[in-house]
């Protein structure tokens, strides 16, 4: 059976992508962690430094630990300000650091994983909402991360999302996915 991880970029409980992201994973199994949850300090690049980064003491290890042992990773983050929300990008551009890290094959590893995104936004996010879905593309693509899918979202006020039957009739196709995932193991 595939082991799911949603990792919830929101600094809002309970918002309108967590909604959105309940809807799609109904009645499937799946551990989720909400960023927010987690001290992640911000990336010092040492990329081209011969010794490599620094250890940082913060809760990053504690996630990643978590995105190896799962096969499907499911990004779900707010449209901030047409982008990734905050926790979601340090998260992320911590990734530069993994890719150095000897314990592990990062970049290996995360190829036998497949993605999907979730994002809502408030301001027209059908449309501008494209570019943050091509950036996750783009940062799976590099990472050699199977691209399974995404749903965009529209709302503002928590609880708007549940509103928009577009989205919402996008979620229950996907969860039909999600639910026969787990018997196909696509």
């Amino acid at each position: 059976m595939a082991k799911i991880l949603v990792l919830n970029g929101s600094s809002r409980e309970n918002g309108n992508t967590e909604q959105l992201t309940d809807v799609i994973l109904e009645g499937v199994s799946s551990t989720r962690i909400n960023i927010r949850d987690f001290l992640i300090q911000p990336i010092v690049d040492k990329r081209h430094d011969p010794a490599g980064f620094t250890k940082v003491s913060d809760d990053y290890d504690q996630i990643i630990e978590l995105v190896l042992q799962h096969d499907v990773l499911i990004f779900a983050t707010p449209i901030y300000w047409y982008g990734m929300s905050g926790h979601m990008k340090q998260f992320i551009d911590r990734w530069s650091q993994s890719l150095r890290d000897t314990r592990f094959s990062f970049k290996e590893e995360m190829k036998k994983k497949k993605a999907f995104v979730i994002i809502c936004g408030g301001d027209n996010p059908y449309i501008k909402g494209l570019p943050l879905i091509q950036q996750f593309q783009y940062i799976f693509q590099f990472m050699g991360i199977e691209y399974i899918g995404y749903v965009i979202g529209e709302g503002n006020a928590p609880g708007d999302v549940l509103r928009d039957e577009r989205a919402i009739g996008q979620a229950k196709y996907w969860n039909t996915f999600f639910v026969r995932y787990k018997i196909l193991q696509l």
